[in-house]
């Protein structure tokens, strides 16, 4: 429980979305469209540089002449880069004095956090209006930090990076107190040059270390294996609070340990050069450990961003070929304690650092008595606390009434949060579906007759709309525009169709039942999403052909990346085994893949199909169904996993995970049944999440835990609140949960409060009285209960249920025999020679596969067979 609550509370530094918690990205961004730059005073300034004349050029960041009024007071100032073209930084020269600076952060960012000339990013407002990338740091007089030759960090372009934002830490302001302004900065020397290797940062993170008090030597390990292109570390930078003694990094490689860099985190926390030059290549171990005490503490030191919590991180710079470069990445997992049983002894040992050198937080140590005197540590520059990431507890008294579907292939959001289903009624993908060539075989029964797109209301779950009839064969993907149109893909059709809210074609492409490789071709494509502002589309195909292809807005051919990975060996990036789930990212502009078969998430440059990085996490096993994301809390991912083909495997089960450092932050599950096949998720931002599960032939809906423990409270209190909660108390309920837990809380201690007093002035015949009424209101109610019984069931029981279905018009006939909820089973098995028969899983890689319950084979399947047939139906 504790290592669970470690990494709610896991203090997410560098790279911030370090929003302060005080306005919303958009409010920021609001704020730099509509602040115009002041004049700046007498300071060297570069604010919008002019072209050079040569290819190698200088970019001042200074401070534009600024005098802190208070000590540990955090300014940040940003200067753009070229526009334009790409340009790279080849070093950096500080231009500051520890008299004045205790110390100066540099961050590459797409947009700062706000338009001012200079800003408070201590308390007020953050560095970036998105993500920051940290690139340089310095500390009381720390030499420069020279990058080696040929070796640049790469802005500007499409890099992301279009402005350089400067954070100063002013820690003791005695030396303004002749309120002089300050023009401290760092002079970028850069050039139009392409670098031939591009300077890059990994961070090493531990989020779970828990330090008890008085514990003399405590250890927080952090290991990752790498899987990119091979990297060359030459520099690195330590970090801890107080607590901490020693840091280390060391490259592990067939069993030997050799050092990236060791130092104490209580010296001048800059970049320090490696002793010798090392490479990390694909599939080395890259580790860190930090040692710590807790003398002098009385309570528990979790990770955290306060002077009274701890951190664990190790940065390490590096260069790597411009053709693979990737120039940021993280490793947050807990090395193994069987790793870290073989870590060289030096790791263990703390570095002396004399008083003159040494820093605790932010401030020098002076000899003193006390031990147990906490200094105080204001926020630091890179260190952000994410908004806790809540668990996800399923709705179990969603949909009220059970809702009872065929197959689920898909599910998707409006843009008023309506649930979207998108199902395969009474068709099926069995071993007799597709001939070796991938064409469809059962083109003679039609399209489904009815209704394949049923869009919900998410509370009350009517439904509000619902198209999609005589269209599709075997549905399969689904997403939602902006404008509410569908964007669908059939296996069979090997087509993709875009259907305006009423069912209206608006775009099909690919040739019906033929399938191909080629621009106008696909082979059984498996989802479609669509970029928000540009309005491309994207396409996953799929089962035959391993690909993502990019559309225009008018369905014109861009480009597409990708190929099949092998069936051994392990896969390489941009390699697919069924890209079966896309999601998009608006705000980095990229594209995360749910790559089925090899159980992982590849994410891509959108516009250029280039490699960013892949997640995976030994709790996927080797099969990942779908992925969705959502902008809430920094950036998340939620996924879900399938069973494995052979063997017992993994449970089935749905992640969350931090989009920017891929940590897996939560697994969730139903409560009170599994998983069968959940074949496709999305996530709101209210944290509500859908899964469709075709197996189970319904879709499971999952809350945060305080929402799902708010309802049990109200449904447990006094007997006022035994009644079912109807439509629009539940909608309200989502939507000021917060402010009615306070007053609910009060009103029932009040109403405890009064039965306890006047429980004493209760006369016996009141009690006689109060026990006799609900008596006879029960043999009052059973007496009515007989009569009416009696009544109805008088009439012909096939004929009441043909009546009570017929008035419904479609909804009636939708409904089942209990008249409870969508029973879209009962209605097709009535339909079109319905057929349940089974099958085994195929032996086939691009086939969809399923399961017969019926025959209780234990086969491991993808899909599940269409619901159950009516009695006089024969199973065979």
């Amino acid at each position: 429980m504790a290592a669970f609550i470690n990494k709610l509370l896991l203090v997410f530094l560098i790279l911030q979305n370090n929003c302060m918690c005080h306005e919303s990205a958009l409010s920021l961004l609001t704020r730099y469209k509509q602040n115009p730059w002041t004049l700046p005073s007498n300071c060297p300034q570069n604010r919008q540089p002019e072209k050079p004349n040569s290819l190698n050029f200088k970019l001042d960041v200074r401070m534009p002449g600024v005098t802190p009024l208070m000590s540990d007071s955090y300014f940040c100032t940003f200067v753009p880069v070229p526009s334009g073209q790409k340009s790279y930084i080849v070093d950096f020269k500080p231009h500051a004095s520890m008299e004045t600076v205790h110390h100066m952060l540099l961050f590459g960012c797409s947009k700062p956090a706000t338009n001012e000339d200079y800003w408070d990013c201590g308390s007020s407002y953050a560095t970036c209006l998105y993500e920051a990338k940290i690139m340089y740091a310095w500390a009381r007089n720390a030499p420069p930090t020279q990058l080696p030759t040929d070796v640049g960090f790469r802005v500007g372009g499409n890099t992301g990076i279009n402005y350089i934002v400067l954070q100063v830490h002013y820690g003791d302001i005695t030396a303004f107190r002749d309120n002089h302004k300050d023009c401290s900065g760092v002079t970028l020397q850069m050039t139009f040059r392409q670098q031939p290797l591009i300077a890059g940062i990994y961070l090493l993170m531990s989020h779970d270390a828990v330090i008890p008090p008085g514990e003399k030597v405590v250890n927080a390990d952090i290991a990752c294996l790498y899987k990119q292109a091979t990297i060359h570390p030459f520099a690195f930078r330590t970090h801890t609070h107080q607590l901490g003694q020693v840091v280390s990094g060391y490259r592990v490689r067939d069993g030997k340990w050799t050092l990236i860099g060791r130092q104490s985190p209580q010296m001048p926390q800059a970049f320090y050069h490696l002793e010798h030059p090392m490479d990390i290549k694909y599939g080395d171990t890259i580790t860190a450990r930090c040692v710590f005490t807790g003398k002098g503490r009385t309570t528990v030191t979790l990770i955290g961003g306060t002077s009274k919590d701890e951190m664990c991180n190790l940065y390490i710079m590096y260069y790597m070929d411009a053709k693979h470069a990737k120039p940021y990445a993280y490793c947050m997992q807990t090395g193994s304690p069987e790793l870290f049983k073989q870590i060289p002894p030096e790791a263990n040992i703390p570095i002396p650092v004399s008083p003159d050198m040494a820093i605790h937080g932010h401030h020098t140590v002076k000899d003193s008595p006390d031990e147990n005197v906490i200094l105080q540590q204001p926020k630091r520059e890179e260190e952000v606390v994410l908004d806790q990431v809540s668990h996800l507890e399923e709705a179990i008294d969603w949909p009220g009434e059970k809702l009872e579907l065929g197959q689920v292939s898909g599910v998707a959001l409006d843009s008023k949060t309506n649930l979207v289903i998108f199902h395969r009624g009474n068709h099926v993908w069995d071993e007799n579906s597709f001939d070796h060539k991938h064409i469809y075989q059962a083109q003679g029964i039609g399209p489904i007759q009815y209704n394949t797109i049923l869009m919900l209301d998410p509370v009350t779950v009517k439904v509000l709309n619902a198209v999609g009839a005589n269209v599709f064969y075997l549905p399969h993907g689904i997403s939602m525009d902006k404008d509410d149109n569908f964007w669908v893909t059939d296996v069979a059709l090997h087509q993709v169709f875009k259907l305006g809210p009423r069912g209206d074609y608006l775009l099909v492409l690919g040739e019906a039942f033929q399938p191909g490789s080629d621009s106008n071709h696909f082979c059984q494509p498996t989802d479609v999403v669509v970029d928000p502002v540009r309005g491309n589309f994207y396409v996953a195909d799929g089962y035959c052909n391993s690909r993502i292809i990019q559309f225009s807005p008018n369905g014109k051919f861009i480009m597409q990346w990708g190929e099949e990975s092998s069936l051994s060996g392990i896969p390489k990036p941009g390699q697919f085994f069924i890209p079966h789930s896309l999601t998009f990212v608006p705000i980095l502009d990229q594209l995360c893949v749910a790559d089925r078969e090899n159980g992982r998430i590849q994410c891509f440059v959108a516009q250029s199909g280039q490699f960013l990085r892949e997640i995976e996490h030994p709790e996927f096993g080797t099969r990942l169904f779908a992925v969705s994301y959502t902008a809430n809390n920094g950036g998340l991912l939620y996924a879900v996993n399938g069973g494995a083909l052979v063997g017992k495997g993994v449970p089935v089960q749905g992640f969350i995970l931090n989009f920017t450092t891929g940590e897996l932050l939560d697994i969730f599950k139903p409560s009170q049944e599994d998983f069968l096949m959940p074949h496709d998720i999305v996530a709101a931002d209210d944290k509500t999440v859908y899964v469709g599960d075709i197996q189970a032939k319904r879709v499971w809906k999952f809350v945060p835990a305080e929402k799902a423990e708010h309802r049990s409270v109200k449904k447990a209190g006094t007997g006022m609140e035994m009644h079912e909660i109807d439509a629009t108390e539940t909608f309200l309920e989502a939507e000021i949960e917060g402010k009615m837990r306070a007053p609910e809380m009060l009103r029932k201690h009040k109403t405890n409060s009064v039965l306890k007093q006047s429980s004493t002035a209760v006369s016996p015949v009141l009690i006689t009285l109060l026990l006799i009424i609900p008596v006879v209101m029960l043999v009052g109610i059973g007496v009515f209960i007989h009569w009416r019984k009696g009544k109805t069931y008088g009439e012909d029981p096939d004929s009441k249920l043909e009546s009570i279905q017929s008035s419904g018009g479609i909804l009636g006939r939708l409904r089942g025999k209990s008249s409870r909820g969508l029973n879209l089973g009962n209605f097709f098995a009535s339909h079109r020679s319905y057929s349940r028969k089974g099958f085994d899983r195929l032996s086939t890689e691009g086939s969809d596969q399923e399961k017969d319950d019926e025959e209780g084979t234990d086969s491991e399947t993808e899909e599940y067979s269409a619901p159950p047939i009516a009695a006089t139906t024969s199973s065979s």
